[in-house]
């Protein structure tokens, strides 16, 4: 016996504990592009061979995604101090207490597994709620209708679902919630081809469960029937990779379909 805490999690949910670890490893670093105490307490509380089966490669990239993630996030609590925001999807993401201005409410949406973790290993709050069920299920959407002007989160989350259920969620989100807004990250079509093939996976063996959804230019395109799209780049980060190729590769839209890119979906209210 460890004495730590068991998350027993296949599938699509066992990928929470890539994302969550690969955040611990740049938290950690002397000079970390992230700060996420909290993502490194719950590596270390649970039991799982994180570096055997993970490595390490990608804190950095991943802190990064985070950090694109908390920036929209605190615009929106600029402007909407008191404002909502849904995080679909959500994992272990420890967002909340990054952004946490002392007066946001927030609605983590998830499948009952992973709302059961959550709420075994992270601190509750009275601004913050869960909702144990699909991101797909407009159930969530009932319980933030009238609550005005939403933001709406959904990283890591989208790739791993089709085009009509993409499709369909980002319309049902803009006829309900017209006045808001989602962030959401997408991978290029030739990645989710690739995971499709099953040729990605990590060093220690991990192979993440197929996306079934990417984006290239015509599906921007068709996302622009939709919503207002507009692609986020992400934080300037450490060494010459992502501290100066990506940022250049992110301002030339062929190439930045290369890469995973988040993005801002505006609705007309």
């Amino acid at each position: 016996m460890t004495g730590k805490e068991q998350a027993d999690l296949g599938g699509v949910s066992e990928t929470l504990l890539w994302t969550t670890y690969q955040r611990a490893v740049e938290a950690r670093r002397p000079h970390a592009v992230l700060d996420d105490p909290r993502a490194i307490e719950l590596v270390e509380r649970i039991d799982y061979p994180f570096q055997e089966r993970f490595g390490s490669r990608f804190g950095q990239w991943q802190a990064l995604r985070a950090r694109c993630f908390d920036r929209e996030v605190r615009r929106f609590l600029a402007r909407r101090p008191e404002g909502t925001v849904v995080a679909l999807g959500e994992g272990l993401e420890t967002q909340f207490w990054r952004v946490d201005n002392g007066r946001v409410s927030w609605l983590t949406v998830d499948v009952p597994e992973v709302i059961e973790l959550r709420e075994r290993l992270l601190p509750g709050s009275p601004r913050r709620r869960t909702l144990a069920g699909s991101a797909f299920d407009a159930q969530w959407i009932d319980a933030v209708e009238d609550a005005g002007e939403v933001l709406v989160t959904a990283q890591g989350l989208l790739m791993y679902f089709d085009r009509e259920a993409v499709h369909g969620l980002i319309a049902t989100i803009g006829r309900r919630l017209p006045a808001g807004e989602l962030i959401f990250d997408a991978v290029p079509a030739s990645f989710a081809a690739r995971s499709r093939r099953g040729d990605l996976k990590t060093a220690g063996g991990f192979r993440p469960p197929p996306w079934l959804w990417g984006i290239d230019a015509d599906e921007e395109r068709a996302l622009t029937e939709l919503c207002t799209l507009e692609a986020l780049r992400l934080p300037r980060g450490r060494g010459p990779l992502f501290g100066f190729i990506a940022p250049l590769l992110a301002r030339i839209p062929a190439l930045r379909r290369g890469m995973l890119t988040v993005f801002r979906a505006r609705f007309e209210a």
